[in-house]
């Protein structure tokens, strides 16, 4: 059983909720700069981590898109409350995304909750995104060995790809169905980021 690690600041509506990125927790620099804003603001704030990140319990290297996206809609439905902005920063992104759409298909009430999207380098598609620009040989040993330690620049370590990241990324693409949200969105990106390219 998995055991999620959420944050929770009441305040008022509309709540921010936040969803972090690819090996980031909800103690990184973004989110505790949104968590000081809502403070000044007085405004409600929820933020949690991943299963395999920060506090939460489990292991990084077991985990995917389909289940991030679970855990997401969990803690959305739990400690939401009333009308939301949706802040998701790159992997992040494309869970706001995967929360939005997966809401407006089986809770149009919930999905009209979401009051806007704020979406920072948003990485849809994200395991396919890094497929693609895999070289042959990574490919290959991800395949055969099931895992490849793709080295960060962000100096906490080589992060664990795995093949089960990818192949159960495939089930949740966003870029082959694309969808009307139904709410504003605003996206904020850098021209020079390296491993979300901006186009």
């Amino acid at each position: 059983k998995r055991r999620i690690a959420v944050r929770k600041r009441a305040g008022s509506l509309p709540g921010v909720f936040w969803l972090g990125g690819f090996n980031s927790d909800m103690k990184g620099t973004k989110a505790q700069a949104l968590d000081d804003w809502a403070v000044a603001q007085r405004r409600a704030y929820v933020r949690f981590d991943y299963s395999g990140h920060g506090e939460s319990s489990g292991s990084f290297a077991d985990g995917t898109i389909g289940q991030w996206h679970e855990e997401s809609l969990k803690v959305f439905d739990a400690f939401c409350e009333g009308p939301q902005v949706v802040v998701g920063s790159s992997m992040g992104g494309y869970l706001a995304l995967l929360l939005l759409r997966d809401l407006m298909a089986t809770a149009p009430d919930e999905a009209r909750r979401i009051a806007g999207l704020v979406l920072i380098a948003p990485a849809w598609d994200m395991s396919e995104l890094m497929w693609s620009r895999f070289p042959e040989s990574v490919r290959r040993e991800i395949m055969t060995t099931g895992i490849y330690l793709r080295p960060s620049k962000y100096g906490d370590g080589p992060y664990p790809i795995t093949r089960k990241l990818i192949e159960d990324g495939r089930r949740h693409l966003i870029g082959s169905a694309p969808f009307n949200p139904g709410c504003p969105v605003r996206i904020l990106h850098g021209l020079l980021d390296p491993d979300v390219p901006w186009e």
